[in-house]
């Protein structure tokens, strides 16, 4: 009998693979299939759930619509936008607990990703390259750099997407739970990000694995892998520096390094800095406890945001930075609501009990402060894994039982 096509696969690739394909700036296709989501939870969670979204926006609408320079008719574009972001959240919290075979899932997401980052090369030295790549300024001194962004809007949004897929499998390679040879894994998890030269994910990420591991010593430092792991690491990274300091002086990453260290790199300045004094100078415009209002940007920030960033006329105005962004559109008390439900479903939830967990809620509460915005899907996905136990073999206890008895069996 032939084996059950899992049916969520689909739905899966479409989020990872061609989410913004073909379609206009800012529209998902996750957003075109919201009411189909919305139907699927109810019938499975058997209880309506826009109410509590509906009560935290409530207050924040009543205060916005009192303001007499509001475009409603993109407030509401806005809005309902958010609408959709929260109902595809709903339906990957649920998706989550429903399926049982989300490790095929995340396998299969990885190797057609791999077979797509071999493709993408060959297209590298083709006219079509742009069909996988994107030429950017990437800092000072280094002009037309080609990052691989897939079929996403930019390298950035890529490299986060691909976040949650590196951590699972290289959670397994570290506790030796991964199915994946080795040799065929970690080429695996390593080339995306270094493709996509995504510095701000990758800066995140190794903060978020210092923090989980300062935090997680007691049980991590009887590992002898784990150890072992990150002595060699750090012995080869410092070789690998000291090689392409020597040979390859002026090569993007020394230079975009040093320009981030001596603030002279503008992306990291704009996605971080910057885009909190633009927040500031908007909310002069608006109401400082309640923002501008969602979709105002165009309206009251085109010119103030193309005249620092220097975007062009027909680039999309926007804040780089999703902290700065809730603080411009929903004011001081949207950025404490938010931050303050982080706070509390960190309590709550209790992600300090599983490595993948703590992981993904360290690098999401900072990532949140150095880029995304407020209606990314991406990041949305990393704070339900946060706050969601979905994956118990990473549990505190359950990694190094796992841990132990694959010693055993392999008389290490």
């Amino acid at each position: 009998m032939s084996a059950r096509i899992n049916p969520y696969i689909p739905f899966a690739f479409i989020y990872f693979f061609v989410n913004a394909a073909g379609l206009p700036f800012g529209l998902l296709y996750t957003s075109l299939l919201a009411p189909f989501f919305y139907a699927w939870v109810v019938l499975k969670k058997k209880q309506e759930i826009l109410f509590p979204f509906l009560l935290c926006l409530l207050p924040f609408v009543l205060a916005h619509l009192n303001l007499e320079s509001l475009d409603r008719m993109q407030y509401l574009i806005t809005m309902l936008n958010l609408l959709t972001v929260y109902i595809f959240g709903q339906a990957f919290h649920t998706w989550l607990n429903k399926d049982s075979q989300k490790e095929k899932t995340l396998r299969l997401l990885l190797h057609t990703n791999g077979l797509l980052c071999l493709i993408a090369i060959l297209f590298y030295f083709t006219p079509f390259q742009s069909l996988f790549w994107s030429r950017q300024n990437l800092t000072s001194d280094v002009t037309d750099f080609l990052r691989l962004k897939m079929f996403t809007y930019e390298p950035s949004y890529y490299a986060l997407l691909f976040v949650p897929l590196f951590l699972y499998f290289f959670l397994q390679y570290v506790f030796r739970q991964n199915q994946i040879r080795s040799s065929i894994l970690l080429p695996l998890l390593f080339l995306p990000f270094i493709l996509s030269f995504s510095i701000g994910v990758i800066i995140c990420l190794l903060t978020a694995g210092f923090f989980c591991l300062i935090i997680r010593f007691p049980h991590l430092y009887r590992n002898r892998r784990i150890v072992n792991g990150l002595i060699n690491t750090l012995f080869i990274s410092i070789a690998l520096l000291m090689f392409a300091g020597i040979f390859f002086p002026d090569n993007p990453l020394f230079i975009r390094i040093e320009n981030i260290l001596t603030g002279n790199d503008s992306s990291a300045e704009g996605r971080t800095g910057d885009a909190f004094i633009i927040a500031r100078q908007l909310l002069d415009q608006g109401n400082p406890y309640w923002g501008i209002g969602a979709g105002q940007l165009e309206l009251a920030g085109a010119d103030l945001i193309r005249g620092y960033y220097l975007y062009y006329h027909n680039t999309p105005v926007a804040i780089p930075n999703a902290a700065a962004e809730t603080l411009a559109l929903f004011g001081w008390l949207g950025l404490g609501l938010r931050i303050g439900i982080e706070c509390l479903l960190f309590l709550l939830t209790k992600p300090w009990k599983n490595y993948y967990r703590l992981i993904l809620f360290f690098f999401v509460f900072l990532y949140q402060f150095t880029g995304s915005y407020i209606t990314n899907v991406a990041e949305y996905v990393l704070w339900i894994l946060a706050f969601t136990n979905a994956f118990p073999a990473f549990d505190i206890s359950a990694a190094h039982q796992r841990k132990a008895s694959a010693l055993l069996r392999t008389g290490s």
